[in-house]
Protein backbone atom coordinates (compact mmCIF):
# COMPACT_ATOMS: atom_id res chain seq x y z
CA UNK A 1 0.00 0.00 0.00
CA UNK A 2 0.95 3.87 -0.12
CA UNK A 3 1.36 5.71 2.94
CA UNK A 4 -0.48 8.82 2.92
CA UNK A 5 -1.50 11.90 5.62
CA UNK A 6 -3.90 14.44 5.61
CA UNK A 7 -1.95 18.08 6.22
CA UNK A 8 -2.66 18.74 9.80
CA UNK A 9 -2.73 22.70 10.91
CA UNK A 10 -4.03 25.29 13.27
CA UNK A 11 -3.70 28.53 12.56
CA UNK A 12 -0.31 28.59 10.13
CA UNK A 13 -0.54 25.83 7.65
CA UNK A 14 3.16 26.56 6.41
CA UNK A 15 4.34 25.12 9.90
CA UNK A 16 3.17 21.64 9.38
CA UNK A 17 3.78 21.93 4.94
CA UNK A 18 7.08 22.56 6.02
CA UNK A 19 6.90 19.28 7.92
CA UNK A 20 6.46 17.30 5.06
CA UNK A 21 9.29 17.46 3.63
CA UNK A 22 10.61 15.56 6.78
CA UNK A 23 7.96 12.93 5.95
CA UNK A 24 8.46 12.37 2.78
CA UNK A 25 12.17 11.50 3.69
CA UNK A 26 10.66 8.56 5.86
CA UNK A 27 8.56 7.42 2.97
CA UNK A 28 5.07 9.21 2.72
CA UNK A 29 3.99 8.92 -0.89
CA UNK A 30 1.02 11.40 -0.84
CA UNK A 31 -0.12 14.63 1.21
CA UNK A 32 -3.79 15.55 1.19
CA UNK A 33 -4.60 18.99 1.69
CA UNK A 34 -8.13 19.74 2.95
CA UNK A 35 -10.16 23.10 2.15
CA UNK A 36 -13.74 23.08 3.07
CA UNK A 37 -14.53 26.88 3.90
CA UNK A 38 -10.51 27.59 5.75
CA UNK A 39 -7.12 28.29 3.70
CA UNK A 40 -7.72 27.13 -0.32
CA UNK A 41 -6.48 24.08 -0.98
CA UNK A 42 -4.36 25.32 -4.06
CA UNK A 43 -2.50 27.70 -2.75
CA UNK A 44 -1.22 25.73 0.25
CA UNK A 45 -0.59 22.30 -2.58
CA UNK A 46 1.73 25.34 -4.57
CA UNK A 47 3.77 25.99 -1.75
CA UNK A 48 3.99 22.06 -1.10
CA UNK A 49 4.95 21.77 -4.70
CA UNK A 50 8.09 24.01 -4.20
CA UNK A 51 9.04 22.58 -0.96
CA UNK A 52 9.28 18.65 -1.69
CA UNK A 53 10.61 16.34 -4.66
CA UNK A 54 8.29 13.14 -4.93
CA UNK A 55 5.72 13.14 -2.57
CA UNK A 56 1.79 13.04 -4.56
CA UNK A 57 0.10 16.48 -3.90
CA UNK A 58 -3.32 15.88 -3.62
CA UNK A 59 -6.87 18.22 -2.99
CA UNK A 60 -9.11 16.60 -0.55
CA UNK A 61 -11.16 17.89 -1.57
CA UNK A 62 -12.19 20.85 -3.68
CA UNK A 63 -15.91 21.12 -4.00
CA UNK A 64 -17.28 21.25 -7.31
CA UNK A 65 -19.81 23.91 -6.84
CA UNK A 66 -17.29 26.69 -6.27
CA UNK A 67 -15.48 26.78 -9.10
CA UNK A 68 -16.37 25.84 -12.71
CA UNK A 69 -15.18 22.79 -14.59
CA UNK A 70 -13.11 24.73 -16.57
CA UNK A 71 -11.88 26.60 -12.96
CA UNK A 72 -10.87 23.28 -11.72
CA UNK A 73 -8.79 22.01 -14.91
CA UNK A 74 -6.66 25.07 -14.79
CA UNK A 75 -5.53 24.34 -11.21
CA UNK A 76 -5.49 20.79 -12.28
CA UNK A 77 -2.67 21.75 -15.17
CA UNK A 78 -1.06 24.16 -12.81
CA UNK A 79 -0.53 22.09 -9.77
CA UNK A 80 0.68 19.19 -11.87
CA UNK A 81 3.26 21.53 -13.73
CA UNK A 82 4.33 23.34 -10.56
CA UNK A 83 4.46 19.47 -9.16
CA UNK A 84 6.20 18.09 -11.87
CA UNK A 85 3.69 16.19 -12.33
CA UNK A 86 2.43 15.22 -8.85
CA UNK A 87 -0.94 16.56 -8.23
CA UNK A 88 -4.12 14.42 -7.28
CA UNK A 89 -7.06 16.22 -7.46
CA UNK A 90 -9.82 15.21 -5.09
CA UNK A 91 -13.44 16.39 -5.77
CA UNK A 92 -16.23 16.61 -3.58
CA UNK A 93 -19.70 17.93 -3.16
CA UNK A 94 -19.38 19.08 0.49
CA UNK A 95 -22.59 19.66 1.69
CA UNK A 96 -25.20 22.02 1.99
CA UNK A 97 -24.71 24.31 4.97
CA UNK A 98 -20.74 25.32 3.19
CA UNK A 99 -22.44 25.43 -0.36
CA UNK A 100 -25.45 27.57 0.34
CA UNK A 101 -23.94 29.25 3.65
CA UNK A 102 -20.62 30.14 3.02
CA UNK A 103 -20.33 29.97 -1.27
CA UNK A 104 -24.08 31.45 -1.64
CA UNK A 105 -25.10 28.80 -4.19
CA UNK A 106 -27.76 26.44 -4.44
CA UNK A 107 -26.81 22.16 -3.27
CA UNK A 108 -28.21 21.22 -6.69
CA UNK A 109 -27.33 17.66 -8.08
CA UNK A 110 -24.56 17.31 -7.05
CA UNK A 111 -23.42 13.54 -8.89
CA UNK A 112 -24.52 14.28 -12.01
CA UNK A 113 -22.51 17.79 -11.10
CA UNK A 114 -19.51 15.70 -10.13
CA UNK A 115 -19.57 13.13 -13.35
CA UNK A 116 -19.85 16.24 -15.65
CA UNK A 117 -17.00 18.04 -14.24
CA UNK A 118 -14.65 15.05 -14.45
CA UNK A 119 -16.03 14.61 -18.31
CA UNK A 120 -15.04 18.41 -19.10
CA UNK A 121 -11.68 18.17 -16.92
CA UNK A 122 -10.02 15.37 -18.25
CA UNK A 123 -11.59 16.66 -21.99
CA UNK A 124 -9.31 19.76 -21.38
CA UNK A 125 -6.60 18.00 -19.74
CA UNK A 126 -6.32 16.38 -23.37
CA UNK A 127 -6.21 19.68 -25.09
CA UNK A 128 -9.27 19.09 -26.88
CA UNK A 129 -11.42 22.05 -27.12
CA UNK A 130 -13.88 22.64 -24.55
CA UNK A 131 -17.49 21.33 -26.27
CA UNK A 132 -19.89 19.54 -23.97
CA UNK A 133 -23.48 19.45 -24.05
CA UNK A 134 -24.79 18.40 -20.26
CA UNK A 135 -27.85 18.57 -18.09
CA UNK A 136 -25.61 21.08 -15.86
CA UNK A 137 -22.73 22.30 -18.16
CA UNK A 138 -23.06 23.61 -21.72
CA UNK A 139 -19.77 25.08 -23.15
CA UNK A 140 -19.76 27.18 -25.31
CA UNK A 141 -22.57 29.07 -23.14
CA UNK A 142 -25.61 29.09 -26.08
CA UNK A 143 -26.15 32.03 -27.43
CA UNK A 144 -29.52 32.95 -26.12
CA UNK A 145 -28.01 32.42 -22.89
CA UNK A 146 -25.01 35.27 -23.27
CA UNK A 147 -23.54 37.42 -25.68
CA UNK A 148 -23.54 35.08 -28.25
CA UNK A 149 -19.69 35.17 -28.15
CA UNK A 150 -18.49 31.82 -26.94
CA UNK A 151 -16.63 29.20 -28.86
CA UNK A 152 -14.82 26.07 -28.25
CA UNK A 153 -11.56 26.58 -26.65
CA UNK A 154 -8.88 24.34 -25.50
CA UNK A 155 -6.36 25.35 -22.35
CA UNK A 156 -3.71 27.46 -23.66
CA UNK A 157 -0.88 26.10 -21.99
CA UNK A 158 0.84 22.45 -22.59
CA UNK A 159 -0.19 20.47 -19.89
CA UNK A 160 2.59 17.84 -17.64
CA UNK A 161 0.15 15.22 -18.15
CA UNK A 162 -2.98 14.31 -20.03
CA UNK A 163 -4.71 12.77 -17.34
CA UNK A 164 -3.99 13.82 -13.35
CA UNK A 165 -5.61 11.12 -11.43
CA UNK A 166 -9.20 12.55 -10.49
CA UNK A 167 -10.56 11.22 -7.01
CA UNK A 168 -14.26 11.55 -5.16
CA UNK A 169 -14.85 11.61 -1.90
CA UNK A 170 -18.42 9.99 -1.75
CA UNK A 171 -20.40 8.00 0.53
CA UNK A 172 -23.90 7.44 -0.58
CA UNK A 173 -24.73 4.72 -2.20
CA UNK A 174 -25.79 6.22 -5.88
CA UNK A 175 -22.42 8.60 -5.15
CA UNK A 176 -20.24 5.26 -4.54
CA UNK A 177 -21.32 3.48 -7.10
CA UNK A 178 -20.52 6.66 -9.53
CA UNK A 179 -17.02 7.12 -7.70
CA UNK A 180 -16.69 3.54 -8.93
CA UNK A 181 -17.44 4.23 -12.53
CA UNK A 182 -15.58 7.24 -13.45
CA UNK A 183 -13.13 8.38 -11.03
CA UNK A 184 -9.49 6.94 -10.73
CA UNK A 185 -9.28 6.66 -6.85
CA UNK A 186 -12.57 7.26 -3.86
CA UNK A 187 -11.72 9.19 -0.90
CA UNK A 188 -14.31 7.46 1.54
CA UNK A 189 -14.12 9.49 5.40
CA UNK A 190 -14.75 7.42 8.85
CA UNK A 191 -13.92 4.22 7.58
CA UNK A 192 -14.65 1.23 9.11
CA UNK A 193 -12.76 -1.91 7.50
CA UNK A 194 -14.58 -4.89 8.35
CA UNK A 195 -18.00 -3.17 7.45
CA UNK A 196 -17.25 -1.67 4.66
CA UNK A 197 -18.42 -4.34 2.02
CA UNK A 198 -21.67 -4.75 3.73
CA UNK A 199 -22.03 -0.73 3.70
CA UNK A 200 -20.52 -0.03 0.00
CA UNK A 201 -20.10 -3.44 -1.57
CA UNK A 202 -22.97 -3.74 -3.90
CA UNK A 203 -22.40 0.38 -5.00
CA UNK A 204 -19.14 -0.46 -5.55
CA UNK A 205 -19.68 -3.64 -7.79
CA UNK A 206 -22.23 -1.66 -9.59
CA UNK A 207 -19.89 1.06 -10.60
CA UNK A 208 -17.46 -1.04 -11.89
CA UNK A 209 -18.95 -2.62 -13.74
CA UNK A 210 -19.94 0.35 -16.15
CA UNK A 211 -16.44 1.23 -15.66
CA UNK A 212 -14.04 1.62 -19.26
CA UNK A 213 -11.12 -0.31 -19.84
CA UNK A 214 -9.15 2.64 -20.11
CA UNK A 215 -9.77 3.29 -16.58
CA UNK A 216 -7.16 1.72 -14.09
CA UNK A 217 -8.56 -0.38 -11.16
CA UNK A 218 -10.27 1.97 -8.61
CA UNK A 219 -7.53 3.62 -5.61
CA UNK A 220 -8.86 3.63 -2.37
CA UNK A 221 -7.60 6.15 0.35
CA UNK A 222 -8.50 5.53 3.80
CA UNK A 223 -7.12 5.10 7.62
CA UNK A 224 -7.14 7.06 10.85
CA UNK A 225 -4.90 7.96 13.82
CA UNK A 226 -2.10 6.01 14.39
CA UNK A 227 -0.12 5.28 17.80
CA UNK A 228 2.26 2.10 18.30
CA UNK A 229 2.54 1.35 21.78
CA UNK A 230 1.42 -0.73 24.98
CA UNK A 231 -0.94 -0.38 27.76
CA UNK A 232 -4.16 1.96 28.17
CA UNK A 233 -1.69 5.06 27.87
CA UNK A 234 -1.68 4.56 24.68
CA UNK A 235 -5.45 3.48 23.84
CA UNK A 236 -6.35 6.46 25.70
CA UNK A 237 -5.07 8.91 22.52
CA UNK A 238 -8.55 7.17 20.84
CA UNK A 239 -10.14 10.00 23.21
CA UNK A 240 -8.41 12.19 20.79
CA UNK A 241 -10.73 11.18 17.63
CA UNK A 242 -14.43 11.53 19.71
CA UNK A 243 -14.12 15.38 19.16
CA UNK A 244 -14.31 15.06 15.23
CA UNK A 245 -16.09 11.72 15.01
CA UNK A 246 -19.03 13.68 16.99
CA UNK A 247 -18.43 16.65 15.08
CA UNK A 248 -19.46 14.89 11.67
CA UNK A 249 -21.89 12.58 13.07
CA UNK A 250 -23.59 15.23 15.33
CA UNK A 251 -22.67 18.78 14.23
CA UNK A 252 -22.15 18.26 10.14
CA UNK A 253 -25.16 19.02 8.49
CA UNK A 254 -29.05 19.36 9.68
CA UNK A 255 -31.46 16.50 10.66
CA UNK A 256 -31.97 14.67 8.16
CA UNK A 257 -29.31 15.79 5.70
CA UNK A 258 -26.02 14.40 7.78
CA UNK A 259 -24.60 11.95 5.28
CA UNK A 260 -22.35 11.06 8.12
CA UNK A 261 -24.97 10.37 10.65
CA UNK A 262 -26.51 8.03 7.86
CA UNK A 263 -23.12 6.20 7.75
CA UNK A 264 -23.03 5.68 11.28
CA UNK A 265 -26.46 4.35 10.93
CA UNK A 266 -25.16 2.06 8.28
CA UNK A 267 -22.39 0.29 10.09
CA UNK A 268 -25.37 -0.22 12.63
CA UNK A 269 -25.07 2.71 14.98
CA UNK A 270 -28.37 3.80 14.78
CA UNK A 271 -29.18 4.47 18.63
CA UNK A 272 -26.03 6.11 18.90
CA UNK A 273 -25.99 8.56 15.99
CA UNK A 274 -29.04 9.74 16.94
CA UNK A 275 -28.42 10.37 20.49
CA UNK A 276 -25.11 12.25 19.50
CA UNK A 277 -26.91 14.04 16.97
CA UNK A 278 -29.41 14.83 19.57
CA UNK A 279 -26.71 16.60 21.92
CA UNK A 280 -24.78 17.86 19.71
CA UNK A 281 -26.96 20.42 18.06
CA UNK A 282 -28.48 20.74 21.63
CA UNK A 283 -24.95 22.34 22.47
CA UNK A 284 -24.01 19.54 24.46
CA UNK A 285 -21.17 18.31 22.39
CA UNK A 286 -18.91 16.57 25.56
CA UNK A 287 -21.80 14.31 26.19
CA UNK A 288 -21.87 14.04 22.47
CA UNK A 289 -18.17 12.72 21.92
CA UNK A 290 -18.90 10.73 25.06
CA UNK A 291 -21.46 8.21 23.39
CA UNK A 292 -19.09 7.83 20.04
CA UNK A 293 -19.03 4.04 20.02
CA UNK A 294 -15.71 3.12 21.29
CA UNK A 295 -15.60 -0.03 19.27
CA UNK A 296 -15.54 1.99 16.13
CA UNK A 297 -12.80 3.93 17.16
CA UNK A 298 -10.43 1.12 17.79
CA UNK A 299 -11.63 -0.31 14.21
CA UNK A 300 -11.38 2.73 12.01
CA UNK A 301 -8.15 3.90 13.74
CA UNK A 302 -4.62 2.13 14.11
CA UNK A 303 -4.00 2.86 18.07
CA UNK A 304 -2.34 0.39 20.37
CA UNK A 305 0.04 -2.50 20.42
CA UNK A 306 2.66 -2.95 17.21
CA UNK A 307 0.70 -6.12 16.64
CA UNK A 308 -2.25 -5.24 16.97
CA UNK A 309 -1.87 -1.86 14.44
CA UNK A 310 -0.55 -4.97 11.61
CA UNK A 311 -3.73 -6.40 11.97
CA UNK A 312 -5.16 -3.25 11.63
CA UNK A 313 -3.29 -2.24 8.34
CA UNK A 314 -4.13 -5.86 7.44
CA UNK A 315 -7.90 -5.00 7.61
CA UNK A 316 -7.62 -2.34 5.91
CA UNK A 317 -6.07 -3.87 2.90
CA UNK A 318 -8.50 -6.68 3.30
CA UNK A 319 -10.98 -4.23 2.31
CA UNK A 320 -9.13 -2.95 -0.83
CA UNK A 321 -7.50 0.61 0.58
CA UNK A 322 -4.80 0.99 -1.68
CA UNK A 323 -3.74 4.28 -0.09
CA UNK A 324 -2.90 4.28 4.03
CA UNK A 325 -4.20 7.63 4.96
CA UNK A 326 -2.67 8.12 8.64
CA UNK A 327 -2.28 10.75 11.36
CA UNK A 328 1.01 9.85 13.84
CA UNK A 329 -0.12 10.71 17.57
CA UNK A 330 3.39 10.46 18.67
CA UNK A 331 6.59 12.76 19.30
CA UNK A 332 7.98 11.54 16.34
CA UNK A 333 6.00 11.04 13.11
CA UNK A 334 8.68 11.15 10.99
CA UNK A 335 9.38 7.63 12.68
CA UNK A 336 5.79 6.61 13.39
CA UNK A 337 5.51 7.22 9.22
CA UNK A 338 9.01 5.29 8.20
CA UNK A 339 7.43 2.36 10.77
CA UNK A 340 3.93 2.19 9.05
CA UNK A 341 5.97 2.40 5.72
CA UNK A 342 7.73 -0.89 6.40
CA UNK A 343 4.91 -2.86 7.59
CA UNK A 344 2.38 -1.35 4.74
CA UNK A 345 5.03 -2.50 1.91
Amino acid sequence: MKLSTPLMYSGNPREAADQVVALEKAGLDTVWVAEAYGFDSPTLMGYLAAKTETVEIGAGILNVFSRTPSALLQTAAGLDNVSGGRAVIGLGASGPQVIEGFHGLPYDKPLGRTREVIQIMRQGLRRERLEHQGKIFTLPLPADQGLGLGKPLKILTKVERNFVPIWVASLGDNNVAMTAEVADGWLPFLFLPEKAKTVWGDALAKGTAKRSADLAPLEISAGGMVAIGEGEDTKKLLDFMRPLYALYVGGMGARGKNFYNELACHYGYEKEAKEIQDLYLGGNKRDAEALVPTEWLEAGNLVGPASYVKERIAAFKEAGVTNLQISPASGDPVATVAQIKEWAS
